[in-house]
């Protein structure tokens, strides 16, 4: 279980940089602490070129909107954190993530906080786990 908060704390896990990563969940942390600290170099380095991010509220964004809603502010994560450990599969450099977050923060000025279920598609690209595509639900 990983906390990440929006004054950068990190509370039991590691904030690696993007080569310093071996393993999903290493990136999947290192994403959900850049996606709160509003770190879009890290969100660059994390995210797949042919990222589909789909929201919770059926917001489509490809990773040139997602790490733009970030900066911008559009979407503010404030706090997320891993309920429970993610069930991960992997098949050489593909891997697929299935797990519950618990997520706050403020989209388009209106505060949110919600638990979501989520499936996310992960490919090893030079030796970096980047995020290829996301999916969640309001659980």
């Amino acid at each position: 279980m990983f906390l990440c908060h929006s004054d950068g704390l990190l509370i039991s896990g590691s904030f690696l940089p993007a080569y310093g990563q071996r393993t999903v969940p290493e990136s999947e942390t290192m994403r959900f602490q850049a996606q709160v600290s509003r770190d879009t170099a890290a969100l660059a380095d994390l995210l797949s070129d042919d990222l589909v991010y789909i929201h919770s509220n059926a917001l489509i964004e490809t990773k040139a909107d997602f790490i733009r809603s970030v900066s911008s502010g559009g979407i503010r994560y404030l706090a997320m954190q891993a309920e429970g450990k993610p069930v991960i599969r992997q098949w050489g450099k593909t891997a697929i993530s299935n797990g519950l977050a618990l997520v706050s923060g403020l989209y388009q000025g209106t505060k949110f906080d919600i638990r979501l279920y989520y499936t996310a598609v992960y490919r090893k690209e030079k030796g970096i786990w980047k995020l290829c595509s996301w999916q969640s639900t309001k659980g």
